[in-house]
C-alpha cells in the first residue's frame, strides 16, 4: 500500500495543472487591477514549482504551461510577460531553501571547505563551482534566444516527450541488457572533470521541458555515479544553479514583477515553494533507493501526449 502512494506521487503535478482549470473557471476573469495574480494562483504556482523543481519532470515547463491555463502573464505589452517570467523564477527561492535545510550537512562540509577545514568538503565545493560554469557562460550568451524561441507551449511538449522517451529508453536497455556500468558509487570521488560533463549536461535543461533534474541525474550516472550519488550532487549544483538565476532574474526584473504583482502574491509563492520542495526531496530520495527512473518517463509521455492535444485543439 505504501509502495502505491509512492508511485502515485508523480500524479500530483498533473492534478495540479487541472486544479488551475478549475481556479480559472472559478474566477471567471482576470485577477484584481493591482496584482494581476489572486492568492490562490500563488498558491498553485508555488506548489507546482515546489513539487517539480527537483523531480525530472520539468518545473519550468509545468510553471508556463499553468500561467497559460490561469491566463498569468497575459497582457498587451512585453512587460506583462517579463513579470510572470520573473515570478516564476523568482519562487524558485522556495525551493533552494529546503534543499538547504535538507541537506544542511553538505553545506556545511562545503562550507567548513572553503576555511581550508575539510579537504573533502573542499573538493567537493570545487565540483559544484566546476559543474554550474557551463550553465553561467552559456546561459548568460543564450538568455534572450532561449525566451524568444524555446518559452512556448509546443517547445514545452516537445521537450517532455522526447525526455519521457530517453527516459524509457534507457530504463528498458538495463532491464533487458545483462551488463553494469562501473560505478565510483559515492560523491566524495566524484572529479572535477565528472562535474564539469554534468555541468554541460546541465545546458541541455535551458530547453524548457527538458529538466534540469532529469539530465543532471543521468549526466552523474553516465559519469559513474551511482543513482543515490547522482541525485544529491543534482540537488547541491540545483542549489547554485537557480540560486543565480533567481538572483539574476530578481536583480533584472525585480521591479517589473513587484509593480505587476502584490508582495502577498510573492510571500505565497515562496511559502508553498517550500513546503512542497521538503516533501517532494524526500519522497523522491526515497523513491529512488528502491526504483528507477521510469515512472517519470511514462509521466512526461502522458503528459506530452495530453497538453499535445488540448493545444491542438485550442482548449488551452
Amino acid at each position: 500500500m505504501i509502495g502505491k502512494k509512492r508511485a502515485f506521487f508523480p500524479a500530483l503535478p498533473a492534478l495540479l495543472l487541472i486544479a488551475s482549470f478549475a481556479l480559472a473557471a472559478a474566477e471567471n476573469g482576470p485577477a484584481p487591477a493591482k496584482s494581476a495574480m489572486t492568492i490562490g494562483q500563488a498558491m498553485i504556482l508555488g506548489l507546482v514549482e515546489g513539487l517539480t523543481e527537483y523531480l525530472p519532470v520539468s518545473s519550468t515547463g509545468h510553471l508556463l504551461l499553468a500561467e497559460r491555463i490561469m491566463g498569468i502573464g497575459e497582457g498587451p505589452t512585453a512587460h506583462t510577460k517579463e513579470a510572470a517570467d520573473a515570478y516564476a523564477i523568482c519562487i524558485q527561492g522556495g525551493a533552494i531553501i529546503a534543499v538547504l535545510g535538507l541537506y544542511f550537512s553538505r553545506v556545511l562540509q562545503m562550507l567548513k571547505g572553503l576555511i581550508g577545514s575539510d579537504p573533502l568538503g573542499r573538493r567537493l565545493l570545487i565540483n559544484v563551482v566546476v559543474g554550474f560554469l557551463p550553465a553561467a557562460v552559456i546561459g548568460l550568451a543564450f538568455n534572450k534566444l532561449i525566451k524568444s524561441y524555446l518559452f512556448g507551449p509546443w517547445p514545452v511538449v516537445a521537450a517532455w516527450l522526447a525526455g519521457g522517451l530517453a527516459i524509457l529508453a534507457v530504463s528498458y536497455r538495463q532491464r533487458d541488457v545483462n551488463t553494469t556500468t562501473p560505478h565510483i558509487g559515492i560523491l566524495d570521488e566524484l572529479t572535477w572533470k565528472m562535474a564539469m560533463f554534468i555541468g554541460f549536461a546541465q545546458c541541455i535543461a535551458m530547453w524548457p521541458g527538458i529538466s534540469r533534474s532529469l539530465v543532471t541525474i543521468v549526466g552523474g550516472m553516465l559519469v559513474g555515479l551511482s543513482l543515490p550519488a547522482a541525485v544529491e550532487f543534482s540537488f547541491l549544483l540545483g542549489v547554485v544553479t537557480l540560486s543565480a538565476a533567481t538572483a539574476h532574474d530578481a536583480l533584472k526584473h525585480g521591479q517589473a514583477m513587484l509593480q505587476a504583482y502584490d508582495p502577498q502574491a510573492l510571500a505565497v509563492g515562496l511559502l508553498f515553494a517550500f513546503i512542497s520542495a521538503v516533501i517532494s526531496v524526500k519522497w523522491m530520495v526515497a523513491y529512488l533507493n528502491r526504483h528507477g527512473l521510469e515512472i517519470f518517463g511514462w509521466y512526461r509521455v502522458i503528459l506530452a501526449l495530453l497538453v499535445g492535444v488540448l493545444l491542438a485543439t485550442k482548449m488551452i
